[in-house]
C-alpha cells in the first residue's frame, strides 16, 4: 500500500520553495548552515530561514513566483542557533539527533511513481495517488474524469468528481508528505529544506542508497555532535549526499519527487 503525490501539490510546492532555497545558500558558499519552513496557500507564502548565508528578498520572491506565481512572499530570515552553529565548528559533526531507516523500495512503489509521473507530465497540477494491490485510486485536479477512465479503465478516479486543486483551495507545508518521498523508510526527520550538515539530510539519503545497494533495511541512529554514524565519518555520509543531490540536479528537484523518484 503506497500513496504519492506530484510536485504540484501544495505540499510538494512549499518543499520545493524550501529547496530552492537551499540552493541559492549552496551557490553562496560551499557548506552553508540552513534550515526553511515554508507554509503557502490561499494568496500568501510564509517562510521562515534560519541561515547562515543572507538571500536577497528580491532572489526568495522571485523563487516564490516561479514555483508557486505571484504570491505575498512573507519572508523572515534569522541566524542559526549559537549552539547548533558551534557543534560545526572546526569540522563536520552530525547535525541532530535521529533513527533513520533505509528500506528497499517495492515493486508496487515503483510503478505509483510511474503513473504520477505520467499524470504530472500530461496535466501539470496538483494530483495524489494510492496503490493498493489490485486497488489503484487515482485523484488529478483539472482533468477530464472519463479521459482518465479510458486510460486506467481498472481505476477508481477522482472520486468526488473534477477538482481544481492547487494553493488557491489547500494550503501547503513542507515535510508534510514524506510517506510519498520516503515510501517504507519514512521515520521523523524531514527532507526538506535543509543543509548537508543535518542528519535528516544526510543520514537519510545513506540509508535509503544502502538499502537500495544491499536489497535489505538499513537502520541507524545518531546523536548530535557524533564524528562517525555506523562506522563511517560523518563527514563521508556528507560528501555522499552531496554526490546524490547533485546528481538529481540541486535541493529543489530533490523535493520534487523525494527518494521514490
Amino acid at each position: 500500500m503506497y500513496e504519492k503525490v506530484n510536485p504540484a501539490h501544495p505540499d510538494k510546492v512549499a518543499d520545493r520553495i524550501a529547496g530552492a532555497l537551499v540552493d541559492a545558500a549552496y551557490a553562496k558558499e560551499k557548506d552553508p548552515r540552513i534550515a526553511v519552513e515554508v507554509l503557502v496557500g490561499h494568496g500568501i507564502c510564509h517562510i521562515i530561514a534560519e541561515t547562515s548565508v543572507s538571500i536577497p528578498r528580491e532572489d526568495v520572491e522571485n523563487i516564490v513566483k516561479r514555483i508557486a506565481g505571484n504570491l505575498i512572499c512573507d519572508y523572515r530570515e534569522v541566524p542559526q542557533d549559537v549552539h547548533l552553529s558551534d557543534n560545526q565548528d572546526g569540522m563536520i559533526r552530525c547535525g541532530d539527533n535521529g533513527i533513520f531507516r533505509g528500506v528497499p523500495i517495492t515493486e508496487e512503489q515503483k510503478a505509483l511513481t510511474d503513473i504520477a509521473k505520467f499524470m504530472y507530465n500530461t496535466y501539470h497540477a496538483d494530483g495524489k495517488y494510492i496503490l493498493d494491490q489490485a486497488r489503484l485510486i487515482i485523484c488529478q485536479s483539472n482533468a477530464d474524469s472519463r479521459h482518465l477512465k479510458e486510460v486506467y479503465p481498472a481505476a477508481e478516479v477522482n472520486p468526488i468528481g473534477d477538482w481544481t486543486g492547487g494553493t488557491d483551495v489547500d494550503s501547503g507545508a513542507t515535510n508534510r508528505k514524506l510517506g510519498s518521498d520516503m515510501a517504507d523508510s519514512v521515520t521523523g526527520g524531514g527532507l526538506h529544506g535543509k543543509d548537508l550538515s543535518k542528519a535528516d539530510v544526510s543520514v537519510n539519503i545513506y540509508a535509503w542508497l544502502q538499502a537500495q545497494e544491499t536489497g535489505i533495511p538499513v537502520e541507524v541512529c545518531c546523536a548530535i555532535g557524533d564524528e562517525e554514524i555506523d562506522g563511517i565519518p560523518y563527514s563521508e555520509i556528507v560528501e555522499t549526499a552531496r554526490d546524490y543531490i547533485r546528481s538529481i540536479g540541486g535541493f529543489e528537484k530533490f523535493a520534487e519527487w523525494g527518494l521514490v523518484r
